[in-house]
């Protein structure tokens, strides 16, 4: 979906129409969790402090969040989509991975399904989205970028290897600011460079994932659409009025480990890793984590082993804190490939 939560609130509030809208509350602790394609013209970004927001775009207006709203919308662009394949793989209220190798409508190719689908979202939500077709999920996710707004962009399997070479490598799934800043050093800035290097040279340098780079960059993505996917990873977060020392911090975490182990107790999983993200006063975020000899057994042993991570957090006494958060991964039916590194944010 483009924009989507600015999107729906433009469609119910025709004075917003055309202006640079914010989701977000306005405040120093705000977050933006959307903006609209006015607002992005001045800088404005997701999870951007909303008081650089404000500053980027001083005309913007700010809407408070209404997730009750968004998660009805999103439930009708579902129906939609389930009405031309089953398999319908949710990755958040706006986005989905479609296996349509086999369309339920009769529909002859994947470009004709996401046509027809984009047009049910206009008409039935007065909403637009972006699709991108591919022969696999990681091209899909980036041709559907590739047109925003309101745009279809099609990857045909020949097209693949010339699409991809000339790409930057960040636009790889799963290449962050560390792993990009470890293959500058091997001289890799597209990926036509990576294709230069065997897999077992990335393997040596990245562990597992330099494989799986290796085969990204030859377009090679054998990940099936998985629906009712199950979380990788349980988390709960809270951020302060003011700022707070480390010593402070352990109630939050107590109370964020309850959180969580109550959404564990009815997800029926049990977790290996424990993870504590803390976000400092000038916005760098940190995280630690920790995998026990055995899994968690309830909140008081989950808030006990997240509290005992704060010792980890060797910052200068001074340093203040203005979001604390606990979250689980790895968890037991997943195999034992170790913790999900995508939990909360990149570790500093």
């Amino acid at each position: 979906m483009d924009a989507f939560y600015a999107s729906v609130e433009q469609r119910d509030r025709p004075e917003l129409r055309g202006q640079p809208v914010v989701v977000a509350w306005k405040g120093a602790r705000s977050v933006v969790c959307a903006a609209s394609y006015e607002a992005r013209r001045f800088g404005v970004r997701s999870a951007m402090p909303a008081l650089r927001a404000e500053r980027l775009c001083p005309q913007a207006v700010f809407v408070p969040p209404d997730f009750t709203r968004y998660r009805e919308v999103s439930r009708q662009v579902r129906a939609i989509f389930l009405r031309h394949t089953d398999l319908v793989e949710p990755l958040s209220l706006d986005e989905a991975y479609l296996d349509v190798t086999v369309d339920k409508t009769g529909l002859p190719t994947a470009t004709e399904t996401a046509r027809a689908i984009r047009a049910a979202i206009r008409a039935e939500t007065q909403l637009t989205a972006s699709a991108g077709v591919a022969p696999n999920k990681f091209l899909a996710k980036i041709a559907s970028d590739w047109k925003k707004p309101d745009g279809l962009f099609v990857i045909r399997p020949h097209e693949v290897e010339a699409f991809l070479a000339p790409l930057p490598v960040g636009r790889l799934p799963g290449v962050g600011k560390a792993t990009e800043r470890v293959l500058a050093e091997l001289g890799i800035a597209r990926v036509a460079d990576l294709r230069r290097f065997e897999p077992r040279d990335l393997e040596r340098r990245l562990g597992r994932f330099g494989f799986r780079l290796a085969r990204l960059a030859e377009g090679i993505d054998d990940s099936p659409v998985r629906p009712d996917r199950p979380h990788k990873s349980i988390s709960c977060e809270d951020t302060f009025p003011d700022d707070r020392p480390l010593d402070a911090l352990v109630p939050t975490l107590a109370a964020a480990a309850g959180k969580v182990w109550e959404a564990v107790r009815r997800d029926g999983r049990l977790a290996r890793t424990v993870t504590v993200k803390l976000k400092t006063a000038d916005f760098r975020i940190l995280t630690r984590r920790v995998t026990p000899p055995r899994p968690p057994a309830g909140a008081a042993e989950l808030a006990t082993i997240a509290c005992a991570l704060l010792e980890r957090f060797a910052t200068p006494p001074e340093t203040r804190f203005r979001l604390a958060g606990v979250g689980v991964s790895n968890f037991l039916d997943e195999g034992s490939d170790g913790p999900q590194a995508g939990l909360f944010d990149e570790s500093a």
